[in-house]
């Protein structure tokens, strides 16, 4: 009996502050859980470009010196996904190089991603290692004759395209301006890259 007299007294108690912290639940922002973590800037970076790209697609070269101008402006991550589409070439051998590149810093990486598309016209299956031991040589790094001897590197190469599948990537490039924020939709694609800077400058105001 006793418990039952107490029960409407410990309702009333704590009633009110089980609806309090209903309503504030109610007022949080609806957090962007679904997002996928690719479609994220890296840790510590507000706002982010991503792409996926392929190094013989004609568009991924015109438009690979705004994008990395873009990121130097603004001083935010450019992050290149690599996804070499089947018809060409030599655009994965390509890819596994830039990786071995990346093994020394992924500055010098990056500079060989940039100089690939400043010269894409140029590369062949026949010259891309020659084409590579030249920039090595003005880097000062030594290329070994198996770039990739146990396949890791190639293997990094399959799980972007693998997450470039998952994403329904149909095409390259494919751009997204990226940023942190948790609420809201945190991406957005680019589809004019004449509007790349507006958009970036519209994500970081948000």
């Amino acid at each position: 009996m006793k418990i039952q007299l107490l029960l409407p007294r410990l309702v009333s108690l704590f009633l009110p502050s089980l609806v309090l912290a209903c309503l504030v639940l109610l007022c949080l922002p609806v957090f962007a859980e679904d997002v996928p973590e690719a479609l994220r800037p890296p840790k510590g970076a507000q706002v982010a470009i991503v792409v996926f790209e392929d190094f013989q697609c004609p568009q991924c070269g015109r438009v690979a010196p705004l994008l990395a101008q873009a990121s130097r402006t603004y001083k935010i991550p450019l992050v290149q996904h690599d996804f070499p589409l089947p018809g060409h070439n030599w655009s994965f051998d390509a890819a596994v190089l830039a990786r071995y590149f990346d093994t020394h810093s992924k500055e010098i990486g990056n500079e060989f991603r940039e100089t690939v598309f400043a010269h894409q016209l140029e590369i062949f299956p026949q010259n891309l290692r020659g084409f590579a031991d030249k920039f090595a040589a003005e880097h000062k790094i030594a290329l070994p004759f198996l770039v990739d001897p146990e396949g890791k590197l190639a293997g990094l190469v399959r799980a972007d395209k693998d997450l470039g599948v998952s994403l329904h990537i149909e095409h390259t490039p494919m751009i997204w301006v990226v940023s942190s924020k948790r609420s809201g939709k945190p991406y957005v694609e680019v589809t004019d890259t004449s509007q790349l800077y507006v958009m970036i400058e519209a994500m970081k105001k948000e």
